[in-house]
């Protein structure tokens, strides 16, 4: 059942990943969750495969969160760390890929479905899309990163905002304040993702993932660590053939041929 609510095909260097199951907002079972991180797994490991994208089935979300009709199954009330690790099993695949993730976004975004988002390197989303952290009018909060990524993304006075009143903001503030990267309409959505994906795939893969490495493992870290993890990544990356084949090329004035190592 899990591989009918969860879409994959490759194309052309780029995997397809969609979260199918709009007649529930596409709520993620717990099935479809470890179906997500098998793929983020597989997908890291598959040199055919340059970028992910994400999206959600539908015209109504990408994905509303986890099912909440599934949350009796995971313990007690009070059996908070079975309840927090259903999200964090499936959310954490996704920010712990070496390769570019991107989101297109149509639709609700919430919960469970914002962290999802939250941990791709690239977000685009249409006008019609919200967005919010509803937890806490629920009576709890978020279990698999909102509080700690959501502030280092949009800054700490925006994430309270969401975090703390559980509204729901519109795909205009989501771009405001820096969560969404692309605002595009509908029937721009994915060829606009296909786009950026396309743009990052002619990219030596090296380079590409040691930039997000140290893009990411330097949040809130020091600027002296910031610099020496950029540095080791530098490092790494002109030691390569593709450096030399990017510097060759651009001597000779013609196109690089890269070949990922």
């Amino acid at each position: 059942m899990s591989e009918e609510n969860i879409l994959y095909r490759v194309e052309d260097g780029i995997a397809y990943l969609t979260i199918n199951r709009p007649e529930k907002m596409n709520a993620i079972t717990a099935a479809m969750g470890s179906r997500i991180a098998q793929l983020c797994r597989e997908i890291d490991i598959d040199d055919t495969v340059k970028v992910l994208i994400i999206d959600g089935a539908g015209e109504r979300a990408f994905a509303a969160g986890s099912d909440v009709n599934m949350l009796d199954d995971l313990g007690t009330p009070w059996d908070g760390r079975n309840r927090a690790q259903y999200d964090r099993d499936y959310v954490e695949p996704i920010q712990r890929m070496r390769k570019p993730v991107i989101a297109a976004i149509d639709g609700y975004c919430l919960g469970g479905g914002l962290e999802v988002a939250m941990m791709c390197d690239i977000r685009v989303a249409t006008p019609r899309s919200t967005f919010g952290a509803p937890e806490v009018q629920r009576g709890w909060h978020a279990g698999a990163g909102n509080t700690s990524v959501l502030p280092r993304m949009i800054g700490f006075g925006n994430a309270a905002l969401w975090i703390l009143t559980g509204d729901k903001f519109p795909a205009e503030e989501a771009y405001r304040v820096g969560f969404v990267q692309r605002l595009v309409e509908v029937d721009d959505l994915m060829p606009t993702a296909k786009a950026i994906a396309v743009r990052l795939a002619k990219n030596p893969p090296i380079a590409v993932q040691s930039a997000k490495n140290v893009i990411k493992r330097s949040q809130g870290t020091s600027l002296e660590q910031g610099l020496s993890m950029e540095n080791d990544g530098y490092t790494l990356c002109m030691m390569t053939e593709d450096a030399q084949e990017g510097m060759a090329a651009f001597g000779e004035k013609r196109e690089p041929v890269f070949r990922g190592r």
